[in-house]
């Protein structure tokens, strides 16, 4: 297939002309755009250093209170996608705050969201009736439908960042929210019935799965980081991702969302990452340490809790000037399961 539409003639001109009132165009002309050689889209990086939108954050909370604004969140939105509410082209990403004795109020809708918790200690999101008091680092689920609602009973501002399905959602006009009958739902399980139950190796003799979401809502920080350390004991890195390890549905082995992957790797002191590029666009967390992630020809520098964006299909490395742990979620599940995923490592 050639890279060049072919040449226009008055003839041509004329019938694109006639067509166009009857809501026709013709293929030819829009054929290289439509089907590229390599993914095309304009997701650019971008990055978000925390120290510097925290005040713009904490602002906000003294604007606006959680009840008023439903969800008090400042979007993070890439610089290509203006006015789309979006990070990727299937991600959305925002930065949620709730100030000490705040409630933000019980709603459900049909999109996934993951809560990655960044500052402070002892609010809870509550999920179908089941309460999880957050730490940072903490990896927490809001499935699909469920009713949920966030409250501070601590005496600090929590802040983490939310990642949702939403542009991936709209694409299918699949949309539906319902707010609650109630600033908070009624609590019917004790903290730490989902991990418990689920989360264990074992499962009730009886369980089926409601839904194709984890049953294991909250992931502990401190778990995962246990899991990195003892995984570094074999030093067996990947030149491409250090210790990279997936949160998956423990009943199944499949990704713990199910339109969106979540991550979590460890970068050793010192390490400087092989070059790597997939489909899916990533959002990345610092969780610990520092380094930078080399996107193209641009260098990003990250710290503890500043977000940034690879693109789908941009050939990036990490490297870490400290021991660094990072977060990252992508569409890749949603693209394995339609046969769409690819990647490609340094020879």
């Amino acid at each position: 297939m050639e890279d060049a539409a072919p040449p226009r003639t008055p003839e041509r001109e004329a019938f694109y002309e006639e067509l166009a009132p009857r809501h026709m165009a013709p293929l030819w002309e829009v054929l290289r755009a439509l089907i590229t050689r390599e993914p095309a889209g304009p997701c650019v990086p971008v990055i978000w250093h925390y120290d510097e939108v925290r005040p713009y954050l904490m602002r906000s909370g003294a604007l606006i209170t959680a009840k008023e604004a439903e969800r008090r969140v400042l979007i993070l939105e890439n610089p290509a996608l203006a006015g789309k509410a979006a990070a990727t082209h299937t991600l959305y990403a925002g930065l949620q705050l709730i100030l000490p004795g705040e409630v933000a109020p019980a709603h459900r809708h049909s999109q996934s969201a993951l809560r990655f918790v960044l500052e402070g200690e002892g609010a809870y999101t509550a999920v179908d009736g089941e309460r999880t008091y957050m730490s940072p680092g903490d990896f927490i689920i809001t499935p699909s439908w469920t009713w949920h609602d966030h409250g501070n009973d601590s005496d600090r501002p929590m802040v983490w960042l939310d990642g949702l399905d939403i542009p991936l959602v709209s694409f299918f006009d699949a949309s539906f929210m319902e707010p609650g009958n109630a600033e908070t739902q009624l609590v019917t399980r004790p903290d730490g019935d989902a991990l418990a139950r689920y989360g264990s190796g074992l499962l009730p003799v009886d369980w089926k799965p409601a839904g194709k979401t984890s049953p294991v809502f909250s992931y502990p920080y401190a778990r995962t980081r246990e899991a990195l350390e003892q995984m570094k004991r074999r030093q067996d890195w990947d030149a491409c991702h250090g210790l990279k390890l997936r949160y998956i549905d423990p009943s199944t082995g499949e990704s713990a969302m199910p339109t969106m992957s979540t991550f979590m790797q460890l970068l050793p002191h010192g390490f400087a990452g092989a070059s790597y590029r997939s489909t899916d666009g990533a959002v990345y967390v610092c969780v610990e340490g520092r380094g930078e992630t080399r996107i193209g020809d641009q260098s990003l520098a990250w710290g503890p809790r500043d977000v940034f964006v690879v693109p789908s299909w941009a050939k990036h490395s990490h490297r870490a000037a400290a021991e660094s742990v990072l977060f990252s979620f992508s569409d890749r599940t949603v693209q394995e399961k339609l046969g769409l995923w690819r990647e490609e490592r340094a020879a």
